[in-house]
């Protein structure tokens, strides 16, 4: 047997051999696309023009909340007939720094600038950071975060409003689904009472999780998010590289995505590339008073 034939025989091995991982690498990229996606949803362009917004507020707990609504936003913010406007409750003061790039003390204020820096970029022409604790929203008494969010209200006057679903908080975050919450209950009080004209949104989009992906790779955490999530009717392009931007802008949260799944944020938003919407008319908002498992004991 010649030197020239056991050479080729390993060259054609190593040609099957490196097709066999290809293969095998593809297969898993598909699978893990598959992961992040949802067949219960219609796709659409745009949430905003989809809903006929002419005002949009997006209520959210965190900084960095904004990147995960950030198509529906920056889609909002680049239609001049929107006025587009967020508020975020906490400082995020209690977050963990991924990586620590500022004394622990400052890390609030750090990332106050950084999602106000990042909505400016997104396009949106308004945004407040309240100073309610990070992580204690449940301890705050509801009327005072209530009487903020009621007068955003009436300042923007949104006809779409935007916020977490209360029993699941996209990642079953206590703050996500307290200030959820007090928004939707907003919504419909302002349905049955209006104020000078004002009779609350024409509808409310909740973001929602993927829930393969939450089931699989979050735990108990994620499970809970599934059993307590309701299915999305609307999808939207994510608009991933202004996400990734967002992280850059986010540095102190910028090693989030790589902490969280194992994988590089470029990688995650290519697979990750949609977000999953709950859109309602004003008369199908729930109407909700207590939620035991989250302990909204003050008056819900």
């Amino acid at each position: 047997m010649s030197d020239n034939f056991i050479s080729s025989s390993k060259l054609s091995l190593l040609k099957y051999l490196l097709a066999g991982v290809l293969l095998l690498l593809s297969l898993g990229v598909l699978i893990l696309n598959w992961m992040f996606e949802e067949e219960s949803p219609t796709f659409i362009t745009s949430i905003s023009h989809h809903t006929g917004a002419k005002s949009m507020l997006a209520v959210l707990a965190h900084p960095d909340d904004e990147l995960l609504v950030t198509g529906l936003l920056i889609q909002a913010a680049e239609d001049p007939g929107i006025r587009t406007a967020v508020i975020t409750a906490t400082k995020g003061e209690a977050g963990n720094p991924l990586p620590q790039i500022s004394r622990m003390q400052d890390l609030g204020w750090v990332r106050k600038a950084e999602a106000l820096k990042n909505t400016w970029a997104l396009g949106v022409e308004h945004h407040t950071v309240l100073d309610f604790p990070d992580g204690g929203l449940i301890q705050t008494p509801r009327s005072a975060i209530t009487d903020v969010i009621r007068s955003a209200m009436l300042e923007h006057k949104p006809d779409l409003l935007v916020t977490f679903w209360p029993e699941s908080g996209f990642s079953d975050h206590a703050d996500h689904k307290r200030i959820g919450l007090i928004a939707e209950t907003l919504a419909n009080e302002f349905k049955n009472s209006p104020v000078d004209g004002y009779a609350g949104p024409h509808k409310i989009a909740y973001p929602l999780a993927p829930r393969r992906m939450m089931n699989y790779f979050a735990g108990d955490t994620g499970k809970e998010v599934v059993a307590n999530q309701p299915l999305a009717n609307y999808s939207q392009d994510g608009e991933a590289w202004a996400k990734l931007r967002g992280w850059e802008i986010h540095a102190s949260q910028s090693d989030y995505v790589w902490n969280a799944y194992g994988f590089p944020a470029w990688f995650v938003h290519a697979l990750y590339d949609k977000e999953y919407y709950l859109v309602l008319e004003s008369d199908e908002i729930p109407i909700r008073y207590c939620f035991d498992k989250v302990q909204l004991i003050d008056g819900f």
